[in-house]
């Protein structure tokens, strides 16, 4: 099964979430920084998932940015 980029956007988004609330809610220093670095290294991953992403279109400029026009419906 392959993981596509959704995925990681999901799961970095939910655990940069999870640790603002936890932040909130009085969690120890430790945790939140652990949280933190986990973070980064999450988004970084990310970001290195989304570039090299195996994604192709036939959209252009022209199409006002219509890369995935099904993702709206």
């Amino acid at each position: 099964m392959k993981i596509n980029a959704l995925f990681w956007i999901y799961l970095v988004t939910a655990v940069l979430v999870i640790l603002t609330v936890s932040s909130q809610l009085g969690t120890s220093f430790k945790w939140i920084f652990t949280g933190t670095l986990i973070g980064q290294l999450l988004l970084l991953t990310m970001v290195y998932k989304i570039l090299t992403d195996d994604y192709e279109t036939d959209k252009t400029f022209e199409d006002f940015y219509e890369d995935r026009p099904d993702l709206g419906k």
